[in-house]
């Protein structure tokens, strides 16, 4: 270019400190004793910390923040792009930290983002990103994921409660009296309903959707109608604190309609036409909820993103089975001579995987069961983490066995073994790079979060093939359509879906030049099942073995050199 390039980050609204919010802050309905100093909550501290914050920061990034605070703190100083008054009518536009953001990246070379904000900009029917002439995505493996997950409406009784009372504050209460209502009868339907996928719509829930879907409706045409008639200051002439409420309050109603409205009509069409998947589903620590998600985004994708500008998506694990094609299709792309016109390229690796690790299966081990983690593969599990002194990386499949395992190896073997979930997944990491001996187990967020070079990491364990749950909603439904327009939905969905987690998950291994260490994954289905090669064709090119011996000798060997070696690193 003959210059340094320009370059500027930009994310979504919500992830910059909102400075009329801070202005005026407001009893929050969702949060009652947010700001009762008599007992100031932890989240109250944490918003006391915020206000501290801003009046230092220069570009009221959250990210910028150290430590982080809460979701739930975060919201009192934060607003969506739904929420927000607009720079031309709050009082601090000329201020406002996403404004300068966005104004800052229509007049760079660069622009960085993130895959929710680019996913946000390919299903909204307006555009959101600046213009761009070329579009560069990494770690495009997860792209379909990230589409999904934004395109995903959720209905539950407490976001009906919350859209009630906001509106409460800015219309009739005789509509947020009746959304209330309606807010109260989804939550005791949806309680009642066992969760999975529904292909059919049952009639109590049907009812009390459609009841949200028309009472939000009723409420926030009653609110809108006020506001333009001016009553109690509230329009948009109105003063910016009563013009936020309102905004607040729409924003509200608007999520919980169409949520409503999407989920009634999934059911309009038959089970083969159908372009949502609508199921219930439930947290340790949730009430139940409503989901509505799209069937494929593959339309979306090629329509919105490739159709127009010049895309280049890398990742490390692109290549499936050896072929481009499985992640191409999921993109919409069609054969590499269909428009759009699309190529591939392996770029090969710095690693020389064949030499720095082994790749061990367990063909000795019975199939992995539903009853949890076998006697047989708990031996494993402590033989292989007895060779390598520690050292060990634990992917599981769950979060009790992950637990289960973790327990049974701390038993079995005197080395020190931490378990996601007893502090937070940063701070895990932390101790298990810092104590080579050290054993780290848990599920889904290790499989792409751990970035340990050294010796502290010397064996990946995987307790089984991560396919979907057969019960999985989602995947369930795009293998049956797949396999009802006469292709095969097991490879397709679950086999692709597998072999991208165990790319990413043996990955953890290998990160730094000088590493060596061995991959056993405890599942005999990856050397005796007819999906095995091709989930085998996805992984960098191991040194292969089904011998336990054989590996542990070489797990003992690298222990023995890396204690060799600790004294000269301390010294």
């Amino acid at each position: 270019m003959g210059r340094a390039p320009r370059f500027a980050i930009l994310k979504g609204r919500g992830n910059y400190l909102c400075l009329q919010r801070l202005s005026a802050p407001d009893d929050d309905p969702d949060e009652p004793e947010l700001f009762d100093v008599g007992s100031l909550s932890d989240t109250g501290r944490q918003v006391k910390r915020l206000h501290e914050w801003a009046q230092d920061t220069i570009t009221g990034d959250r990210d910028e923040l150290v430590p982080g605070v809460s979701a739930a703190a975060w919201r009192q100083v934060s607003v969506s792009a739904n929420e927000c008054l607009g720079a031309a009518a709050c009082p601090f536009g000329d201020e406002c930290y996403a404004e300068q953001a966005r104004a800052q990246a229509t007049e760079v070379d660069l622009v960085v983002t993130n895959h929710a904000l680019l996913a946000i900009d390919a299903a909204a029917e307006y555009q959101i990103l600046p213009q761009r002439t070329m579009l560069v995505v990494d770690e495009a493996h997860e792209l379909t994921d990230r589409v999904t997950s934004v395109t995903t409406g959720v209905l539950t009784g407490r976001a009906v409660t919350r859209a009630a009372r906001r509106a409460a504050r800015v219309c009739d209460i005789d509509s947020t009296e009746r959304l209330d209502e309606t807010a109260e009868g989804l939550a005791l339907t949806l309680g009642e309903m066992p969760e999975g996928r529904l292909d059919q719509l049952p009639d109590p829930l049907g009812v009390a959707v459609a009841r949200v879907r028309d009472t939000a409706a009723a409420c926030a045409a009653q609110c809108t109608a006020t506001a333009e008639a001016g009553a109690a200051g509230v329009g948009d002439t109105g003063d910016p604190e009563s013009n936020s409420l309102r905004r607040r309050a729409l924003a509200a109603l608007t999520e919980v309609h169409d949520a409503a409205v999407r989920a009634l009509g999934a059911f309009e069409a038959g089970i083969a036409e159908r372009g949502d998947v609508v199921w219930v589903a439930s947290g340790e620590r949730q009430a139940p909820a409503l989901h509505v998600a799209p069937l494929g985004v593959a339309g979306m994708l090629r329509d919105r993103l490739f159709a127009e500008h010049p895309v280049v998506l890398t990742s490390a694990t692109l290549s499936l089975g050896g072929s481009f094609d499985p992640l191409a299709a999921q993109w919409g792309l069609g054969e590499a001579d269909a428009e759009p016109v699309w190529s591939a390229l392996d770029v090969g690796s710095p690693f020389d995987h064949a030499r720095s690790a082994i790749f061990y299966v367990a063909k000795h081990l019975p199939p992995p069961g539903r009853d949890g983690l076998s006697e047989a593969a708990l031996a494993e599990i402590a033989a292989l983490v007895t060779a390598a002194g520690g050292r060990t990386l634990g992917l599981f499949s769950s979060q009790r066995a992950a637990t289960q395992a973790a327990a049974e190896t701390s038993e079995r073997v005197d080395v020190p073994v931490l378990c996601q979930g007893e502090d937070s997944t940063a701070q895990l990491i932390r101790e298990f790079a810092q104590d080579p001996q050290t054993c780290l187990f848990g599920t889904l967020s290790l499989w792409q979060g751990v970035d340990v070079p050294g010796p502290s990491l010397q064996l990946v364990i995987v307790d089984r093939i991560p396919f979907p749950r057969p019960d999985d909603p989602l995947a369930s439904a795009r293998q049956r359509a797949v396999s009802a327009q006469g292709g095969n939905g097991f490879m397709a969905v679950s086999a692709t879906h597998a072999a991208l987690l165990l790319a990413q998950g043996t990955g953890r291994l290998l990160r730094a030049m000088d590493d060596r260490g061995v991959v056993a994954v405890l599942d005999p289905r990856l050397a005796t099942a007819r999906y095995g090669s091709f989930l085998r064709g996805s992984l960098p090119p191991y040194w292969n073995t089904t011998d336990p011996e054989l590996v542990r000798g070489a797990l003992a060997r690298l222990d023995r050199a890396a204690q060799e070696a600790e004294p000269q690193l301390s010294s």
